[in-house]
């Protein structure tokens, strides 16, 4: 078995932290919207950071699967874009630390990187642990951004889940979620809903569903208001592409029906024997993305 710490080396200036909140999210597994990126690359714009903690690529990524970039200039190579699998410690509104753990998820050594971010929590102290993406679903982009929540202990499931039981390709988010309830620690994960039509689309309507997940969950004081401006413009983006155009618009009429029917039903038979009739998600999906693909596709934000 590895040593924890062989997997990660972490500053020796750490500052004083009581209980902080890791939040995770990793690139390689699904991220329907951009969603988990675009939160990443909110926070990391908004607030004071610094990395704490560097795990070791060299063991953990398989360069030849996920080539990183070189720069040729004219007769020599300049550059080489080296991944970086770091956790980093940020400072919220009111200036109260956490810390955010990102880069790409590990091709290999699943258990030996969960038990060093096991190590790791343990060693800070952290008291809670969030992921967050995004994941593909059959819902209007009409409609309020839902999400799925699960968690290591039920009284931190704070939104009704969609599905019942499941078997789905494994990730490391997921593994390291139950290895820290395993373990006894608290971890929670986001997976918000975003239209599988936007799927390849940046959305910063899931990204700002997702950001006030973890504001509620967490009670950290984190800044909104840039992805809300993004979130209504691209809105706007695809109301304008959808807007005159029939066949699109009953397209997205039978979705909200789907999805009101959802919401509305008391008992899951209720929702099955309603949407019987009703063109599957993937039927809808494949018909709207035609004529996505015809259009310019939403700006995605700076």
């Amino acid at each position: 078995m590895l040593n924890p710490e062989d997997l990660y080396e972490l500053d020796t200036d750490i500052p004083e932290m009581t209980g902080p909140v890791l939040l995770h999210s990793l690139d390689g597994f699904v991220d329907a919207g951009s969603t988990g990126q675009l939160v990443r690359e909110h926070l990391l714009e908004a607030l004071e950071h610094r990395v704490i903690a560097r795990f070791d690529v060299d063991s953990l990524i398989d360069y030849r699967a996920r080539r990183p970039s070189m720069t040729f200039d004219r007769d020599h190579w300049a550059s080489y874009d080296a991944p970086e699998l770091v956790v980093r410690l940020l400072r919220d509104d009111v200036g109260s630390p956490f810390l955010m753990l990102s880069g790409p998820e590990p091709d290999r050594l699943w258990e030996g990187f969960t038990g060093a971010v096991v190590h790791l929590v343990e060693r800070l102290g952290v008291e809670l642990a969030v992921g967050f993406h995004g994941i593909p679903m059959g819902v209007p982009h009409t409609r309020p951004v839902g999400l799925t929540s699960h968690a290591t202990r039920p009284e931190l499931v704070t939104r009704n889940s969609w599905f019942d039981k499941v078997q789905v390709p494994g990730s490391a988010a997921g593994l390291l979620e139950l290895r820290l309830g395993e373990a006894g620690h608290d971890a929670l994960g986001l997976a918000v809903h975003v239209p599988h039509y936007l799927a390849q689309s940046a959305y910063p309507a899931a990204a700002l569903a997702a950001l006030e997940a973890i504001v509620a969950a967490t009670g950290l004081v984190l800044p909104t208001e840039r992805l809300r401006e993004a979130a209504a413009r691209t809105d706007a983006d695809i109301a304008e592409q959808v807007e005159g155009n029939d066949e699109v618009e009953k397209v997205v009429h039978a979705l909200e029906q789907q999805y009101d029917a959802f919401a509305g039903a008391s008992e899951r038979e209720n929702l099955l024997a309603e949407a019987q009739d009703m063109p599957t998600a993937e039927e809808l999906g494949a018909e709207f993305e035609r004529f996505l693909a015809e259009q310019d596709g939403p700006e995605t934000p700076s």
